[in-house]
C-alpha cells in the first residue's frame, strides 16, 4: 500500500467531468492520498472583500475546481469505487455568498434582482469553529461537496448537477471524516476527481453555497463488489446513507428511499413492504441540497436504530 501526495495546479485540476480526460495520477486499490483541493472557485488565495480579484488557478471556469481525475489501477465497470475519508481539514479562510443570481429558489425569496450578500470566514480547524467578517461562530464539520467519478458518456459534463451515475457534487454534510462513499464504476480506471470543500454546511446548502473553502484530504481509495445498493450510498459516522437526485422532488425522494429499502431487505432478509414498515419507525429523510440544478434527497439511518 502506497501513500501518494497531489497539489492543485493547472496540469492536476479540472473543472468538468469526462471520461477523455487524461489521469493526473494512477495509484492502486488500497492506495491513500493526501490532496489539496482548492476552493470550488479556484482561489489561489482568500478575498478579503466581494469585489476583491484575486489570482485563480485557471483564467476561465465551467464549473467547480476540481483536483483530478485519479485512475485507479483495475478499476473496470461493474465494480465500486470505496472512497474513505480518512481526514479532512479545512483551510484558514472560507465565504458564503447568497442571492445575486436568477434561479427558482432567489425568485422565491426575492433575492434574484439584488445583490449578493456575503460573509467571510475565519477558520480554526484544530478548535473546530468558523468567525465570520460580522462576529458570528458556527462549528465546523468538514466534508468535500464534490467526490464523484466519471460516466461513459461521450464530451465534457458540467460539474453542477449531482448525478445518480457518478455522484459528483453530492453536497451531503454527513460526509465527515470516518465516512466511506460507494460510486459505481463506468469507465476503465474510475477517474475520480474531488474539490468542493465545505467547511460547514446546513442540510439544502440553502444559499446555493457553504463556507466554501480549500480543503487537506486523506483518501483511501479501494475496489469492492457485491455491495447491497446497485448506486451511490455511504456509510459515515452518522449511520447508513442512500441518495435521490433529480430536478422532480419526488422523484429524488423516491430514489432514495427505494434504495434505503433494497439495503434493509438486503441486512435482513425481509420484504420489500416489511422494509417500508421498519423504515417508517426509524428513517430520517433530508434535504441533502436545493440550489444544484437538481433536488437532492438522502435518507439516513440513524446508526444504532435497529438492534
Amino acid at each position: 500500500m502506497t501513500r501518494h501526495h497531489l497539489e492543485p495546479s493547472l496540469s492536476t485540476t479540472s473543472d468538468v467531468f469526462s471520461r477523455d480526460l487524461a489521469p493526473v495520477l494512477t495509484v492502486d486499490p488500497g492506495d491513500t492520498i493526501a490532496l489539496r483541493s482548492l476552493d470550488a472557485g479556484g482561489h489561489l488565495q482568500p478575498q478579503t472583500f466581494p469585489t476583491e480579484r484575486v489570482p485563480t488557478v485557471r483564467s476561465t471556469w465551467r464549473g467547480h475546481c476540481l483536483t483530478g481525475p485519479i485512475a485507479v489501477r483495475g478499476a473496470r465497470p461493474g465494480q465500486v469505487l470505496a472512497v474513505r475519508f480518512i481526514s479532512l481539514r479545512p483551510d484558514p479562510s472560507g465565504h458564503t455568498t447568497a442571492g445575486g443570481r436568477d434561479n427558482p429558489l432567489t425568485r422565491r425569496l426575492g433575492l434574484h434582482e439584488q445583490p449578493a450578500g456575503r460573509l467571510f470566514w475565519q477558520i480554526d480547524a484544530d478548535a473546530g469553529i468558523a468567525v465570520s467578517d460580522r462576529g458570528y461562530t458556527v462549528r465546523t464539520a468538514p466534508f468535500l461537496g464534490i467526490t464523484g467519478v466519471a460516466w461513459d458518456e461521450p464530451g465534457e459534463h458540467s460539474t453542477i448537477p449531482p448525478r445518480a451515475v457518478g455522484g459528483g457534487n453530492i453536497d451531503c454534510k454527513e460526509l465527515v471524516a470516518g465516512s466511506v462513499l460507494y460510486l459505481p464504476v463506468t469507465v476503465p480506471g474510475a477517474l475520480l476527481s474531488v474539490g468542493d470543500g465545505h467547511a460547514a454546511q446546513g442540510d439544502g446548502e440553502v444559499a446555493g453555497t457553504a463556507i466554501e473553502c480549500g480543503m487537506t484530504s486523506e483518501l483511501q481509495l479501494d475496489l469492492v463488489t457485491g455491495r447491497p445498493v446497485p448506486g451511490v450510498h455511504a456509510e459515515t459516522p452518522a449511520g447508513k446513507i442512500t441518495f435521490g437526485f433529480s430536478p422532480d422532488l419526488n422523484v429524488a425522494t423516491g430514489d432514495a428511499l427505494d434504495a434505503m429499502l433494497s439495503w434493509l431487505q438486503a441486512s435482513y432478509g425481509i420484504g420489500k413492504a416489511i422494509a417500508l414498515a421498519l423504515a417508517s419507525a426509524v428513517l430520517d429523510l433530508r434535504v441533502t441540497q436545493v440550489a444544484n440544478e437538481s433536488w437532492g434527497i438522502h435518507a439516513l439511518l440513524p446508526a444504532g436504530a435497529i438492534s
